[in-house]
Protein backbone atom coordinates (compact mmCIF):
# COMPACT_ATOMS: atom_id res chain seq x y z
CA UNK A 1 0.00 0.00 0.00
CA UNK A 2 1.37 3.45 -0.46
CA UNK A 3 2.51 5.24 1.76
CA UNK A 4 -0.13 8.09 3.75
CA UNK A 5 2.20 10.89 2.17
CA UNK A 6 1.30 9.97 -0.97
CA UNK A 7 -2.27 9.20 -0.68
CA UNK A 8 -3.63 12.84 -0.51
CA UNK A 9 -7.65 12.87 -1.44
CA UNK A 10 -10.23 11.70 -0.43
CA UNK A 11 -13.24 9.32 -1.20
CA UNK A 12 -16.11 10.91 -1.49
CA UNK A 13 -20.04 9.73 -0.51
CA UNK A 14 -21.90 8.83 -3.91
CA UNK A 15 -24.85 11.31 -2.47
CA UNK A 16 -22.15 14.19 -2.71
CA UNK A 17 -21.23 12.91 -6.54
CA UNK A 18 -25.58 13.37 -7.23
CA UNK A 19 -24.88 16.66 -6.66
CA UNK A 20 -22.24 17.42 -7.96
CA UNK A 21 -23.83 15.85 -11.21
CA UNK A 22 -26.28 18.00 -11.06
CA UNK A 23 -23.82 20.84 -10.56
CA UNK A 24 -22.05 19.95 -13.73
CA UNK A 25 -24.81 19.53 -16.14
CA UNK A 26 -25.71 23.52 -14.46
CA UNK A 27 -22.01 24.40 -14.89
CA UNK A 28 -21.58 23.31 -18.71
CA UNK A 29 -23.75 26.17 -19.67
CA UNK A 30 -21.48 28.53 -17.93
CA UNK A 31 -18.60 30.55 -19.28
CA UNK A 32 -15.08 29.01 -17.83
CA UNK A 33 -13.30 30.41 -14.81
CA UNK A 34 -9.41 30.31 -15.16
CA UNK A 35 -8.11 27.51 -12.85
CA UNK A 36 -4.64 26.86 -11.77
CA UNK A 37 -2.14 24.62 -13.60
CA UNK A 38 -0.08 22.65 -12.25
CA UNK A 39 2.91 24.10 -10.29
CA UNK A 40 5.80 22.74 -12.21
CA UNK A 41 8.40 23.07 -14.26
CA UNK A 42 7.09 20.66 -17.53
CA UNK A 43 8.35 21.52 -20.60
CA UNK A 44 6.98 19.94 -23.85
CA UNK A 45 10.01 21.36 -26.03
CA UNK A 46 12.16 18.40 -26.88
CA UNK A 47 15.53 18.82 -25.76
CA UNK A 48 18.04 19.94 -28.49
CA UNK A 49 20.72 17.09 -28.27
CA UNK A 50 20.48 13.21 -27.18
CA UNK A 51 21.83 12.58 -23.92
CA UNK A 52 23.70 9.04 -22.79
CA UNK A 53 23.87 9.56 -18.92
CA UNK A 54 20.87 10.80 -16.76
CA UNK A 55 20.30 11.45 -12.52
CA UNK A 56 16.46 11.17 -12.17
CA UNK A 57 15.47 12.13 -8.72
CA UNK A 58 11.86 10.69 -7.46
CA UNK A 59 10.52 13.21 -4.60
CA UNK A 60 7.35 14.42 -2.59
CA UNK A 61 6.54 17.02 -4.24
CA UNK A 62 3.77 19.81 -3.62
CA UNK A 63 1.18 20.41 -6.75
CA UNK A 64 -1.20 22.32 -7.79
CA UNK A 65 -4.22 21.37 -10.52
CA UNK A 66 -7.88 22.89 -10.85
CA UNK A 67 -7.18 24.58 -7.35
CA UNK A 68 -6.49 21.69 -5.73
CA UNK A 69 -3.11 20.63 -3.81
CA UNK A 70 -1.72 17.68 -2.94
CA UNK A 71 1.90 15.85 -2.97
CA UNK A 72 2.63 13.50 -5.44
CA UNK A 73 6.04 11.57 -6.75
CA UNK A 74 7.55 13.91 -8.89
CA UNK A 75 11.13 13.35 -11.29
CA UNK A 76 12.94 16.37 -10.91
CA UNK A 77 10.69 18.26 -9.61
CA UNK A 78 8.39 17.90 -12.37
CA UNK A 79 4.79 16.74 -13.40
CA UNK A 80 4.77 15.20 -15.87
CA UNK A 81 8.40 14.09 -15.96
CA UNK A 82 11.20 15.16 -17.75
CA UNK A 83 11.30 14.45 -21.61
CA UNK A 84 14.13 12.11 -21.83
CA UNK A 85 16.07 12.22 -25.57
CA UNK A 86 18.49 9.01 -26.66
CA UNK A 87 19.90 7.89 -29.60
CA UNK A 88 19.58 4.84 -31.43
CA UNK A 89 22.65 3.01 -30.93
CA UNK A 90 23.97 4.27 -28.12
CA UNK A 91 23.70 2.94 -24.24
CA UNK A 92 22.17 5.14 -21.86
CA UNK A 93 22.87 5.10 -18.17
CA UNK A 94 19.95 6.53 -16.34
CA UNK A 95 20.23 6.70 -12.35
CA UNK A 96 17.23 6.78 -10.89
CA UNK A 97 17.33 8.00 -7.10
CA UNK A 98 14.46 7.23 -4.35
CA UNK A 99 13.25 10.09 -1.86
CA UNK A 100 9.93 8.65 -1.26
CA UNK A 101 8.78 7.65 2.10
CA UNK A 102 8.06 3.86 -0.10
CA UNK A 103 9.76 2.14 -2.98
CA UNK A 104 9.14 3.30 -6.40
CA UNK A 105 10.28 2.06 -9.76
CA UNK A 106 10.41 3.02 -13.33
CA UNK A 107 9.59 1.02 -16.48
CA UNK A 108 10.44 2.15 -19.95
CA UNK A 109 7.32 1.67 -22.06
CA UNK A 110 8.05 -0.13 -25.34
CA UNK A 111 11.86 -0.08 -25.08
CA UNK A 112 13.40 -3.07 -26.02
CA UNK A 113 15.58 -3.71 -22.99
CA UNK A 114 16.98 -6.75 -21.16
CA UNK A 115 14.66 -8.24 -18.69
CA UNK A 116 16.01 -6.75 -15.39
CA UNK A 117 16.51 -3.64 -16.82
CA UNK A 118 12.60 -3.12 -17.89
CA UNK A 119 11.34 -1.49 -14.56
CA UNK A 120 8.52 -3.96 -13.01
CA UNK A 121 8.89 -4.92 -9.46
CA UNK A 122 8.71 -8.19 -8.67
CA UNK A 123 9.32 -9.69 -11.79
CA UNK A 124 12.19 -8.24 -13.43
CA UNK A 125 13.69 -6.90 -10.18
CA UNK A 126 13.34 -5.92 -6.87
CA UNK A 127 12.38 -2.46 -7.29
CA UNK A 128 13.82 0.71 -5.47
CA UNK A 129 13.88 1.04 -1.83
CA UNK A 130 13.04 4.66 -0.01
CA UNK A 131 16.71 6.23 0.19
CA UNK A 132 18.31 3.80 -2.50
CA UNK A 133 19.15 4.29 -5.99
CA UNK A 134 19.14 2.23 -9.19
CA UNK A 135 21.20 2.25 -12.17
CA UNK A 136 19.34 1.20 -15.23
CA UNK A 137 21.78 1.12 -18.03
CA UNK A 138 20.58 -0.66 -21.76
CA UNK A 139 21.85 -0.08 -25.39
CA UNK A 140 19.27 1.52 -27.29
CA UNK A 141 17.94 -0.50 -30.07
CA UNK A 142 15.35 1.41 -32.01
CA UNK A 143 14.00 5.37 -32.50
CA UNK A 144 10.54 6.60 -32.23
CA UNK A 145 8.09 7.89 -29.27
CA UNK A 146 8.13 6.51 -26.07
CA UNK A 147 7.37 7.04 -22.75
CA UNK A 148 8.14 5.71 -19.44
CA UNK A 149 6.19 5.24 -16.04
CA UNK A 150 6.47 3.83 -12.33
CA UNK A 151 5.27 0.54 -12.24
CA UNK A 152 4.74 0.88 -8.23
CA UNK A 153 2.24 1.91 -5.50
CA UNK A 154 0.01 3.56 -8.30
CA UNK A 155 2.51 6.64 -8.57
CA UNK A 156 1.89 6.32 -12.24
CA UNK A 157 -1.77 7.97 -11.35
CA UNK A 158 -0.31 10.28 -9.12
CA UNK A 159 1.76 11.74 -11.99
CA UNK A 160 5.06 9.54 -12.32
CA UNK A 161 5.54 9.48 -15.86
CA UNK A 162 6.96 11.37 -18.96
CA UNK A 163 8.27 10.26 -22.73
CA UNK A 164 10.99 9.75 -24.18
CA UNK A 165 12.29 10.53 -27.63
CA UNK A 166 14.68 8.72 -29.68
CA UNK A 167 16.56 9.97 -32.39
CA UNK A 168 16.89 7.60 -35.23
CA UNK A 169 20.41 5.38 -36.23
CA UNK A 170 20.30 7.86 -39.99
CA UNK A 171 18.27 10.82 -40.69
CA UNK A 172 14.89 10.25 -41.16
CA UNK A 173 13.12 10.60 -44.79
CA UNK A 174 10.65 13.18 -43.42
CA UNK A 175 11.20 16.06 -42.35
CA UNK A 176 9.24 18.84 -39.81
CA UNK A 177 10.42 22.43 -38.57
CA UNK A 178 8.76 22.16 -35.15
CA UNK A 179 8.67 19.08 -32.47
CA UNK A 180 6.19 18.77 -29.56
CA UNK A 181 5.19 16.63 -27.18
CA UNK A 182 1.84 16.18 -26.54
CA UNK A 183 1.24 14.53 -23.36
CA UNK A 184 -2.02 13.75 -22.24
CA UNK A 185 -2.98 12.10 -18.62
CA UNK A 186 -6.12 12.17 -16.10
CA UNK A 187 -5.83 13.73 -12.82
CA UNK A 188 -8.12 13.36 -10.08
CA UNK A 189 -7.82 14.36 -5.81
CA UNK A 190 -8.76 11.39 -5.18
CA UNK A 191 -6.25 8.99 -4.10
CA UNK A 192 -6.15 6.04 -6.25
CA UNK A 193 -6.70 3.27 -3.82
CA UNK A 194 -9.82 4.89 -2.69
CA UNK A 195 -11.50 4.80 -6.92
CA UNK A 196 -10.48 1.45 -6.83
CA UNK A 197 -12.17 0.71 -3.71
CA UNK A 198 -15.64 3.07 -4.74
CA UNK A 199 -15.41 0.89 -8.07
CA UNK A 200 -15.47 -2.36 -6.00
CA UNK A 201 -18.43 -0.94 -4.24
CA UNK A 202 -20.15 -0.14 -7.02
CA UNK A 203 -19.39 -0.56 -10.49
CA UNK A 204 -20.68 2.24 -12.05
CA UNK A 205 -19.38 4.94 -9.22
CA UNK A 206 -18.90 7.25 -11.48
CA UNK A 207 -21.33 6.68 -14.18
CA UNK A 208 -24.16 9.58 -13.98
CA UNK A 209 -25.05 9.46 -17.90
CA UNK A 210 -27.61 6.36 -17.30
CA UNK A 211 -30.04 6.19 -20.03
CA UNK A 212 -33.27 7.82 -19.08
CA UNK A 213 -37.24 7.74 -20.20
CA UNK A 214 -36.49 10.51 -22.26
CA UNK A 215 -33.45 8.85 -24.26
CA UNK A 216 -36.28 5.36 -24.76
CA UNK A 217 -38.10 8.28 -26.53
CA UNK A 218 -35.61 8.64 -28.69
CA UNK A 219 -34.70 5.01 -29.32
CA UNK A 220 -38.46 4.27 -30.16
CA UNK A 221 -38.51 6.73 -32.92
CA UNK A 222 -35.14 5.55 -34.25
CA UNK A 223 -35.69 1.74 -33.71
CA UNK A 224 -39.38 1.03 -32.85
CA UNK A 225 -40.88 1.06 -29.31
CA UNK A 226 -40.60 -2.91 -29.32
CA UNK A 227 -37.08 -3.06 -30.54
CA UNK A 228 -36.15 -0.39 -27.75
CA UNK A 229 -37.76 -1.33 -25.04
CA UNK A 230 -36.24 -4.93 -25.59
CA UNK A 231 -32.44 -3.61 -25.76
CA UNK A 232 -33.30 -1.99 -22.52
CA UNK A 233 -34.69 -5.25 -20.98
CA UNK A 234 -31.54 -7.06 -22.64
CA UNK A 235 -29.38 -4.97 -20.72
CA UNK A 236 -31.10 -4.92 -17.70
CA UNK A 237 -30.89 -8.57 -17.70
CA UNK A 238 -27.18 -8.92 -17.92
CA UNK A 239 -27.35 -6.10 -15.45
CA UNK A 240 -24.98 -4.31 -17.15
CA UNK A 241 -25.17 -0.25 -18.77
CA UNK A 242 -24.90 0.70 -21.95
CA UNK A 243 -23.46 4.02 -20.99
CA UNK A 244 -20.72 2.50 -19.13
CA UNK A 245 -17.66 3.71 -21.76
CA UNK A 246 -15.23 4.98 -19.01
CA UNK A 247 -14.80 3.59 -15.09
CA UNK A 248 -13.95 6.67 -14.19
CA UNK A 249 -15.14 9.90 -15.72
CA UNK A 250 -15.06 13.72 -16.00
CA UNK A 251 -16.73 13.82 -12.73
CA UNK A 252 -13.88 13.63 -10.71
CA UNK A 253 -11.25 13.74 -13.73
CA UNK A 254 -9.25 16.91 -14.74
CA UNK A 255 -8.04 16.28 -18.17
CA UNK A 256 -4.10 17.61 -18.60
CA UNK A 257 -2.05 18.09 -21.97
CA UNK A 258 1.64 18.43 -20.85
CA UNK A 259 0.45 18.84 -16.91
CA UNK A 260 -2.01 21.94 -18.37
CA UNK A 261 -5.74 21.63 -17.41
CA UNK A 262 -8.16 22.62 -20.51
CA UNK A 263 -8.85 26.61 -19.30
CA UNK A 264 -4.57 27.38 -19.02
CA UNK A 265 -4.37 25.99 -22.72
CA UNK A 266 -0.91 24.69 -23.21
CA UNK A 267 0.52 26.27 -26.82
CA UNK A 268 3.12 25.11 -29.51
CA UNK A 269 4.35 28.27 -31.67
CA UNK A 270 4.56 27.79 -35.62
CA UNK A 271 5.06 29.68 -38.47
CA UNK A 272 2.66 29.77 -41.08
CA UNK A 273 3.28 26.92 -43.68
CA UNK A 274 5.99 24.90 -40.98
CA UNK A 275 5.71 21.59 -40.57
CA UNK A 276 4.66 20.72 -37.08
CA UNK A 277 5.69 17.42 -35.64
CA UNK A 278 2.81 16.46 -32.61
CA UNK A 279 3.81 13.48 -30.65
CA UNK A 280 0.70 12.30 -28.82
CA UNK A 281 0.80 9.74 -25.76
CA UNK A 282 -1.81 9.02 -23.57
CA UNK A 283 -0.32 8.22 -20.17
CA UNK A 284 -3.63 8.34 -18.42
CA UNK A 285 -4.93 6.34 -16.10
CA UNK A 286 -7.92 4.85 -17.35
CA UNK A 287 -8.97 7.51 -20.25
CA UNK A 288 -9.11 6.96 -23.80
CA UNK A 289 -9.25 10.32 -26.17
CA UNK A 290 -10.59 11.40 -29.23
CA UNK A 291 -8.45 13.83 -31.00
CA UNK A 292 -8.72 16.38 -33.61
CA UNK A 293 -7.48 19.62 -34.30
CA UNK A 294 -10.17 21.75 -36.53
CA UNK A 295 -9.09 23.02 -39.73
CA UNK A 296 -6.08 20.61 -39.91
CA UNK A 297 -5.56 17.62 -41.03
CA UNK A 298 -3.31 15.32 -39.49
CA UNK A 299 -0.61 13.20 -41.29
CA UNK A 300 -0.11 10.14 -39.04
CA UNK A 301 3.57 8.61 -39.41
CA UNK A 302 4.23 6.62 -36.28
CA UNK A 303 3.00 4.32 -34.13
CA UNK A 304 4.26 3.19 -30.90
CA UNK A 305 7.79 4.79 -31.79
CA UNK A 306 7.67 2.45 -35.39
CA UNK A 307 7.21 4.09 -38.74
CA UNK A 308 4.00 3.98 -40.67
CA UNK A 309 3.30 4.86 -44.32
CA UNK A 310 1.75 8.33 -43.91
CA UNK A 311 -2.64 8.06 -43.44
CA UNK A 312 -4.14 12.02 -43.26
CA UNK A 313 -6.85 11.78 -41.12
CA UNK A 314 -9.58 14.40 -39.09
CA UNK A 315 -9.62 12.22 -35.76
CA UNK A 316 -8.24 9.51 -34.37
CA UNK A 317 -8.32 7.71 -31.29
CA UNK A 318 -5.74 7.09 -29.04
CA UNK A 319 -6.08 4.24 -26.22
CA UNK A 320 -4.25 4.11 -22.54
CA UNK A 321 -0.36 3.74 -23.46
CA UNK A 322 -0.63 4.16 -26.75
CA UNK A 323 1.43 6.67 -28.94
CA UNK A 324 0.78 8.53 -32.18
CA UNK A 325 3.18 10.90 -34.57
CA UNK A 326 1.14 13.53 -36.18
CA UNK A 327 2.58 15.94 -38.81
CA UNK A 328 -0.11 19.21 -39.54
CA UNK A 329 1.01 22.04 -41.66
CA UNK A 330 -0.91 25.08 -41.08
CA UNK A 331 -0.83 27.45 -43.70
CA UNK A 332 -2.89 30.69 -41.87
CA UNK A 333 -1.50 32.91 -39.43
CA UNK A 334 -4.22 32.16 -36.88
CA UNK A 335 -4.75 29.39 -33.60
CA UNK A 336 -6.14 26.12 -34.29
CA UNK A 337 -7.02 23.79 -31.03
CA UNK A 338 -5.79 20.85 -30.58
CA UNK A 339 -8.80 18.97 -28.66
CA UNK A 340 -8.72 15.87 -27.29
CA UNK A 341 -12.25 14.39 -26.18
CA UNK A 342 -12.76 11.75 -23.57
CA UNK A 343 -14.20 8.95 -25.06
CA UNK A 344 -17.40 8.82 -22.81
CA UNK A 345 -17.98 12.43 -23.67
CA UNK A 346 -17.64 13.72 -19.86
CA UNK A 347 -14.66 16.12 -20.56
CA UNK A 348 -11.41 16.86 -22.71
CA UNK A 349 -7.90 17.86 -22.75
CA UNK A 350 -6.97 21.13 -25.04
CA UNK A 351 -4.38 22.97 -26.17
CA UNK A 352 -3.51 25.26 -28.90
CA UNK A 353 -1.38 26.01 -31.99
CA UNK A 354 -0.62 29.60 -32.79
CA UNK A 355 1.78 31.74 -34.33
CA UNK A 356 2.42 33.64 -31.18
CA UNK A 357 1.09 33.08 -27.51
CA UNK A 358 -1.76 34.23 -26.08
CA UNK A 359 -4.04 33.34 -29.32
CA UNK A 360 -6.89 31.22 -29.06
CA UNK A 361 -9.90 29.32 -31.25
CA UNK A 362 -12.63 27.82 -30.84
CA UNK A 363 -13.26 24.73 -28.52
CA UNK A 364 -15.61 22.67 -30.38
CA UNK A 365 -18.45 21.02 -28.64
CA UNK A 366 -18.16 17.72 -27.92
CA UNK A 367 -19.64 15.06 -29.78
CA UNK A 368 -22.70 13.29 -28.12
CA UNK A 369 -21.81 10.15 -26.10
CA UNK A 370 -21.64 6.69 -27.15
CA UNK A 371 -23.67 3.76 -26.02
CA UNK A 372 -22.61 0.42 -25.82
CA UNK A 373 -24.62 -2.01 -28.43
CA UNK A 374 -25.00 -6.16 -28.26
CA UNK A 375 -21.93 -5.64 -31.16
CA UNK A 376 -19.86 -4.75 -27.86
CA UNK A 377 -20.93 -7.91 -26.36
CA UNK A 378 -19.96 -9.90 -29.06
CA UNK A 379 -23.61 -10.83 -30.47
CA UNK A 380 -23.58 -8.61 -33.92
CA UNK A 381 -26.72 -10.30 -35.45
CA UNK A 382 -29.13 -8.22 -32.99
CA UNK A 383 -27.88 -4.93 -34.54
CA UNK A 384 -30.24 -3.01 -36.54
CA UNK A 385 -28.58 -0.34 -39.35
CA UNK A 386 -25.32 -0.70 -38.31
CA UNK A 387 -21.93 0.08 -40.80
CA UNK A 388 -20.40 -3.17 -40.57
CA UNK A 389 -17.63 -2.78 -43.07
CA UNK A 390 -15.13 -4.14 -42.49
CA UNK A 391 -16.12 -6.44 -39.75
CA UNK A 392 -16.03 -10.68 -39.83
CA UNK A 393 -19.89 -11.24 -40.03
CA UNK A 394 -18.91 -15.24 -40.99
CA UNK A 395 -21.54 -17.65 -38.96
CA UNK A 396 -20.88 -18.03 -35.59
CA UNK A 397 -18.36 -20.91 -34.66
CA UNK A 398 -18.54 -23.05 -31.94
CA UNK A 399 -17.23 -21.83 -28.66
CA UNK A 400 -13.56 -23.19 -27.89
CA UNK A 401 -12.79 -25.94 -25.77
CA UNK A 402 -10.93 -23.30 -23.62
CA UNK A 403 -13.23 -20.79 -23.21
CA UNK A 404 -13.88 -19.58 -19.65
CA UNK A 405 -17.03 -20.49 -18.20
CA UNK A 406 -19.18 -17.66 -16.63
CA UNK A 407 -18.64 -17.38 -13.00
CA UNK A 408 -17.81 -14.73 -10.34
CA UNK A 409 -14.67 -13.55 -12.67
CA UNK A 410 -16.51 -13.71 -15.79
CA UNK A 411 -19.55 -12.12 -16.61
CA UNK A 412 -20.16 -12.60 -20.23
CA UNK A 413 -19.12 -14.93 -23.52
CA UNK A 414 -18.55 -13.20 -27.03
CA UNK A 415 -20.40 -15.97 -28.92
CA UNK A 416 -20.15 -14.05 -32.05
CA UNK A 417 -16.51 -12.45 -31.81
CA UNK A 418 -16.18 -9.85 -34.88
CA UNK A 419 -12.97 -8.66 -36.94
CA UNK A 420 -12.97 -4.62 -35.52
CA UNK A 421 -9.82 -3.84 -36.95
CA UNK A 422 -11.75 -1.47 -39.87
CA UNK A 423 -14.30 0.14 -36.82
CA UNK A 424 -12.79 3.57 -35.72
CA UNK A 425 -14.81 2.60 -32.26
CA UNK A 426 -18.15 3.44 -30.32
CA UNK A 427 -18.89 7.18 -30.86
CA UNK A 428 -16.51 7.73 -34.11
CA UNK A 429 -18.59 6.02 -36.48
CA UNK A 430 -20.32 8.23 -39.55
CA UNK A 431 -19.41 11.47 -37.89
CA UNK A 432 -18.52 13.22 -41.02
CA UNK A 433 -14.88 13.13 -40.11
CA UNK A 434 -12.47 10.78 -41.68
CA UNK A 435 -11.29 8.45 -38.32
CA UNK A 436 -7.56 6.69 -38.01
CA UNK A 437 -8.75 2.85 -37.77
CA UNK A 438 -6.42 -0.14 -37.46
CA UNK A 439 -6.75 -1.13 -40.81
CA UNK A 440 -5.31 1.74 -41.68
CA UNK A 441 -1.38 0.99 -40.35
CA UNK A 442 0.64 -0.56 -42.47
CA UNK A 443 4.50 -0.68 -41.78
CA UNK A 444 7.16 1.49 -43.13
CA UNK A 445 9.36 -1.08 -43.17
CA UNK A 446 8.54 -4.92 -43.74
CA UNK A 447 9.37 -7.23 -40.37
CA UNK A 448 12.39 -9.08 -39.94
CA UNK A 449 11.50 -12.58 -38.84
CA UNK A 450 9.17 -14.08 -41.39
CA UNK A 451 8.90 -17.17 -40.45
CA UNK A 452 5.31 -18.06 -40.24
CA UNK A 453 4.05 -18.56 -35.93
CA UNK A 454 4.26 -22.57 -34.85
CA UNK A 455 1.48 -22.08 -32.70
CA UNK A 456 -1.23 -20.07 -31.57
CA UNK A 457 -2.29 -18.91 -28.06
CA UNK A 458 -5.82 -17.74 -27.59
CA UNK A 459 -6.72 -15.82 -24.45
CA UNK A 460 -10.07 -14.49 -23.39
CA UNK A 461 -10.27 -11.16 -21.77
CA UNK A 462 -12.71 -11.61 -19.01
CA UNK A 463 -14.32 -9.58 -16.38
CA UNK A 464 -17.30 -8.61 -14.10
CA UNK A 465 -18.85 -5.22 -13.70
CA UNK A 466 -20.45 -5.97 -10.70
CA UNK A 467 -17.90 -7.32 -8.47
CA UNK A 468 -15.43 -5.28 -10.54
CA UNK A 469 -12.76 -8.21 -11.39
CA UNK A 470 -10.55 -8.18 -14.62
CA UNK A 471 -8.66 -11.63 -15.77
CA UNK A 472 -7.38 -13.40 -18.58
CA UNK A 473 -9.63 -16.20 -19.17
CA UNK A 474 -11.70 -15.87 -16.09
CA UNK A 475 -8.72 -16.08 -13.88
CA UNK A 476 -7.23 -13.34 -12.09
CA UNK A 477 -3.40 -12.86 -11.93
CA UNK A 478 -2.83 -14.64 -8.41
CA UNK A 479 -4.73 -17.61 -10.17
CA UNK A 480 -3.16 -17.91 -13.05
CA UNK A 481 -0.21 -19.76 -14.36
CA UNK A 482 2.80 -18.02 -16.02
CA UNK A 483 2.71 -18.14 -20.06
CA UNK A 484 6.16 -19.89 -21.38
CA UNK A 485 7.43 -19.14 -24.56
CA UNK A 486 10.64 -21.17 -26.24
CA UNK A 487 13.14 -18.31 -26.81
CA UNK A 488 13.68 -18.11 -30.50
CA UNK A 489 9.87 -19.18 -32.02
CA UNK A 490 7.36 -17.34 -33.10
CA UNK A 491 3.83 -17.70 -31.86
CA UNK A 492 0.38 -16.06 -32.55
CA UNK A 493 -1.18 -14.26 -29.56
CA UNK A 494 -5.30 -14.56 -30.45
CA UNK A 495 -7.34 -12.57 -27.98
CA UNK A 496 -11.01 -12.34 -27.89
CA UNK A 497 -12.82 -9.45 -25.18
CA UNK A 498 -15.44 -10.57 -23.90
CA UNK A 499 -16.39 -7.53 -21.62
CA UNK A 500 -18.12 -4.43 -23.00
CA UNK A 501 -14.81 -2.57 -22.47
CA UNK A 502 -11.99 -1.61 -24.72
CA UNK A 503 -8.31 -2.86 -23.21
CA UNK A 504 -4.62 -1.82 -24.27
CA UNK A 505 -3.11 -5.29 -23.83
CA UNK A 506 0.75 -4.24 -23.40
CA UNK A 507 3.17 -7.23 -24.17
CA UNK A 508 6.55 -5.83 -21.83
CA UNK A 509 9.88 -6.87 -23.55
CA UNK A 510 8.56 -8.01 -27.09
CA UNK A 511 6.89 -6.77 -30.50
CA UNK A 512 3.65 -7.03 -30.92
CA UNK A 513 2.61 -7.45 -34.83
CA UNK A 514 -0.77 -6.51 -35.64
CA UNK A 515 -2.45 -9.27 -38.31
CA UNK A 516 -4.39 -6.31 -39.90
CA UNK A 517 -4.09 -7.61 -43.70
CA UNK A 518 -0.85 -5.60 -44.66
CA UNK A 519 1.46 -9.28 -44.76
CA UNK A 520 5.14 -8.54 -44.18
CA UNK A 521 3.88 -4.99 -43.47
CA UNK A 522 1.40 -5.52 -40.51
CA UNK A 523 2.06 -2.53 -37.99
CA UNK A 524 4.59 -3.24 -35.03
CA UNK A 525 3.06 -1.83 -31.85
CA UNK A 526 4.07 -1.98 -28.15
CA UNK A 527 0.15 -1.94 -26.76
CA UNK A 528 -2.75 -2.68 -28.86
CA UNK A 529 -6.31 -1.77 -27.98
CA UNK A 530 -9.13 -4.83 -27.93
CA UNK A 531 -12.75 -3.04 -28.64
CA UNK A 532 -15.70 -4.72 -27.21
CA UNK A 533 -16.88 -8.04 -28.26
CA UNK A 534 -13.88 -8.15 -31.04
CA UNK A 535 -11.16 -10.56 -31.91
CA UNK A 536 -8.03 -9.75 -33.13
CA UNK A 537 -4.46 -11.68 -33.37
CA UNK A 538 -1.01 -10.71 -33.51
CA UNK A 539 2.85 -12.22 -33.84
CA UNK A 540 5.66 -12.21 -31.51
CA UNK A 541 8.80 -13.53 -31.67
CA UNK A 542 10.55 -14.20 -28.41
CA UNK A 543 13.79 -12.78 -28.81
CA UNK A 544 14.67 -11.54 -25.27
CA UNK A 545 14.58 -14.02 -22.48
CA UNK A 546 13.30 -13.21 -19.37
CA UNK A 547 10.34 -12.59 -17.56
CA UNK A 548 7.86 -10.37 -18.76
CA UNK A 549 4.57 -8.28 -17.83
CA UNK A 550 1.72 -8.98 -20.15
CA UNK A 551 -1.73 -6.84 -18.51
CA UNK A 552 -4.58 -4.56 -19.78
CA UNK A 553 -2.85 -0.63 -19.57
CA UNK A 554 -6.22 0.56 -17.81
CA UNK A 555 -4.68 1.05 -14.09
CA UNK A 556 -7.42 -0.17 -12.47
CA UNK A 557 -8.16 -3.19 -14.34
CA UNK A 558 -4.23 -4.36 -14.30
CA UNK A 559 -4.61 -4.04 -10.70
CA UNK A 560 -7.35 -6.21 -10.05
CA UNK A 561 -6.35 -8.93 -12.11
CA UNK A 562 -5.77 -8.40 -15.74
CA UNK A 563 -2.21 -9.29 -15.31
CA UNK A 564 -0.06 -12.27 -16.39
CA UNK A 565 3.80 -13.01 -16.99
CA UNK A 566 5.32 -14.48 -19.94
CA UNK A 567 8.21 -16.33 -19.22
CA UNK A 568 11.02 -16.61 -22.56
CA UNK A 569 13.57 -19.37 -21.34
Amino acid sequence: MPNSSLRHGRGIARRQFITGASALAAMATLPATPRAQADTLFDPIIPPNPQQVYDLTISPMACTIAGKTQTIPAMNGSMPGPTLRWREGETVTLNVHNHLAEDTSIHWHGIRCPADMDGVPGLSFGGIAPGRSFTYRFPVKQSGTYWYHSHSNMQEARGLYGAIIIDPRTPPATTWERDYVILLSDWSDVAPHDIMNNLKFQDDYYNFRQRTAVSLVHDAKRDGLGAAIKNRLQWAGMNMSATDISDVTGIIYTYLMNGCTPDTNWTGLFRPNERVRLRFINASSMTFYDIRIPGLQMDVVQADGNDVAPVRVDEFRIGVAETYDCIVQPTDSRAYTIFAQTEDRTGFARGTLAPVQGMRATIPPMDPRPVRTMLDMGMPSTMQGMDMKGMDMSAPKPLAAHTPPLNVENQNIARMPTDRLADPGDGLRDNGRRVLTYADLRALHPVADTRPPSREITLHLTGNMERYIWGFDGKKFSEAEPIPLRLGERVRFTLINDTMMEHPIHLHGLWSELENGQGAYNPVKHTIIVQPGSKLSYLVSADTPGLWAYHCHLLYHMDLGMFRTVVVS
